[in-house]
């Protein structure tokens, strides 16, 4: 499974350990993941996601998990993630007909 949020795109980065001696070693950065459970109020169904908990907090101050996906870039978004952000938009579409 990869290491990287479905919602943000963050994924691991590269670093140092560096020691008191100030030896450097190679290391990696893990971006903070959590399995998590959202719902869509205009889908009135709720999706899983394997986020970073920052991007939940994001989620969070944007007012909810409909919102953040019309604001987010395809390109940041997973698979999963792009299919419910083209049900919301064609929900949005119906509703305005």
């Amino acid at each position: 499974m990869a290491r990287r949020c479905e919602l943000t795109g963050t994924g691991p980065m590269s670093g140092n350990n560096v020691s008191h001696a100030n030896n450097k070693t190679r290391r990696r950065f893990l971006p903070n993941l959590i399995d998590v459970t959202l719902a869509s109020e205009a889908l009135g169904r709720a999706f899983k996601f394997r986020i970073a908990a920052k991007a939940l907090r994001s989620v969070d101050h944007v007012g909810g998990l409909d919102p953040f996906l019309l604001k987010a870039r395809d390109e940041n978004l997973s698979a999963g993630a792009l299919k419910v952000k083209r049900e919301l938009k064609k929900a949005q579409g119906e509703a305005a007909a």
